[in-house]
């Protein structure tokens, strides 16, 4: 089972954090990553196959054997995968999770989602506007998928628009059996950009923790650095990234931050080796780099990976060239600053006497020689 305590996650992020973002993440030192949301129809509706060429497990829909609904590296991420699944059927999440549940280390039910894709059919947060449901579908996955296959069964949800409202609901959650519960702290009309309330977070954290349940914050959280202060303020056991880590993966580590080529370098690297599609490719990088930048036009027209892997070998060895160019001109700059403060340039006439006396030295105890 998972241990969720000191856990700096990546967050599930629907056509970002599929199989090449995860690889990064874990690289920079992500703990536990969650894949994005899959509908429960849509794996049922799947064919695993094992692709030894890859090194992954691929579930393709059986109507469009070409459209890859999920694809995981057991070997790479297994014991940090957490698989997130989107369902408002009880029957219809345990057939989904059983499928997945040998490649992954937790099962987490999407109660957060605020997309129209998501919530019309009655998944993601509109299941907080139907506890029992909700409940009936955590008590199925704890046990007929999380017991008999020893994996752990989580929760990702966001605050209601009073503390009672979302304690009452937290204490019902938990009462379920699920191992983890992760707060979005945004009530489900809030939009990204509107600063996440923590007001509940604490009251939340000691209710999860009132039934051996772990609690992980999700909001603003922007590096590793951060966890402690969430840990002492808080008293949550671990935070989780979405935007950050949507724009640079290596905001998981300590002290390493790659560039902006640097990150686009390593992913198209990652998409062509796991073979992700252009469309994928181009959707994330222009993640990566501003709208002004002139490569977010060029990532917007490419056509295939190669090109966009041309682009971004272009844009590595420009800056290559700069850089010589910057580190030539200051080299240059201190050589001139060197000759110009050299005694022996200057203008003014040099004391023989003195040098002569400069380079009398000591050979023999009471002997001493002087340089002609």
């Amino acid at each position: 089972m998972i241990d969720y305590k000191n856990v700096v996650a990546l967050a599930p992020m629907v056509r970002v954090s599929d199989l090449p973002l995860r690889t990064l993440c874990l690289k920079y030192g992500a703990d536990l990553v969650w894949g994005p949301e899959v509908i429960d129809k849509a794996i049922i509706g799947s064919q695993r196959t094992v692709n030894a060429d890859l090194g992954t497990v691929d579930f393709f829909s059986k109507k469009d054997p070409t459209r890859l609904i999920w694809r995981t590296s057991p070997e790479l991420e297994k014991s940090k995968l957490v698989f997130q699944l989107g369902s408002a059927d009880p029957g219809l999440a345990v057939d989904a999770a059983t499928m997945v549940a040998k490649y992954v280390s937790a099962i987490d039910l999407n109660c957060g989602c605020p997309k129209h894709f998501s919530t019309h059919a009655g998944m993601g947060a509109q299941l907080l506007t139907i506890p029992d449901k909700l409940v009936d579908i955590l008590t199925a996955l704890v046990k007929k998928v999380g017991i008999p296959n020893n994996v752990a069964i989580s929760v990702k949800i966001r605050i209601l628009d009073t503390a009672k409202k979302t304690y009452d609901l937290v204490k019902r959650i938990a009462a379920t059996g699920v191992s983890c519960i992760t707060v979005h702290c945004r009530t489900t009309p809030m939009r990204p950009r509107e600063p996440a309330i923590y007001d509940y977070l604490k009251g939340i954290a000691e209710i999860c923790h009132s039934h051996n349940v772990s609690c992980i914050v999700n909001g603003d959280i922007k590096s590793r650095s951060e966890l402690q202060n969430y840990q002492q303020t808080y008293g949550v056991d671990g935070i989780m990234i979405a935007r950050e880590a949507q724009t640079n993966p290596s905001c998981f580590h300590d002290t390493i931050k790659l560039t902006q080529l640097q990150v686009c370098r390593e992913f198209i690297d990652a998409c062509i080796k796991y073979d992700y599609n252009t469309a994928h490719c181009k959707y994330n990088l222009t993640n990566f780099v501003p709208g002004k930048d002139p490569l977010y036009a060029k990532f917007a027209r490419a056509k295939t990976r190669e090109e966009l892997r041309g682009y971004i070998e272009d844009a590595e060895a420009q800056e290559k060239l700069e850089n010589d160019e910057e580190n030539h001109e200051l080299a240059s700059s201190e050589g001139s600053e060197a000759a110009t403060g050299s005694p022996l340039l200057d203008n003014e006439p040099i004391d023989t006497d003195n040098l002569k006396r400069m380079h009398t030295v000591d050979t023999i105890p009471g002997k001493r020689f002087k340089l002609e």
